[in-house]
């Protein structure tokens, strides 16, 4: 798996206490799973060889964010996934970008929640 225990560590920081947390290795990297759903996810971008931060956010704020600091479309699979974007380091090195994410990325975390009740 190929990811930084580092950005995992500071993942986990903010992600304590949000929830149900479970970690899960899957697509190359490691997902974090908050409340049953997907909700922010790390590995190392192959074609740079840097860290890479994908956050789900949901397809209603996804263009907006998408014009943001660091984000881009997230095309794993080489299709682009509306809801998800990969957010690269420039858009995450400062706690407080990493932190904006990960809230946005809660954001849509608590809406799956409240639409399932």
């Amino acid at each position: 798996m190929a990811f930084s225990e580092f950005m995992a560590d500071r993942v986990r920081q903010h992600l304590r206490g949000k929830g149900q947390l479970e970690e899960k290795k899957m697509m190359g990297g490691l997902i974090f799973m908050l409340n049953d759903k997907m909700c922010v996810g790390l590995d190392i971008d192959k074609a740079t060889g840097t860290d890479r931060l994908m956050v789900r956010v949901g397809k209603l704020p996804y263009q907006e964010l998408l014009n943001s600091h660091g984000s881009r479309k997230m095309d794993f699979t080489g299709k682009e996934m509306r809801g998800f974007l990969f957010i690269d380091p420039e858009g995450f090195d400062k706690d407080e970008d990493l932190l904006y994410w990960i809230e946005r990325a809660l954001d849509f975390n608590k809406l799956l929640i409240e639409q399932s009740q």
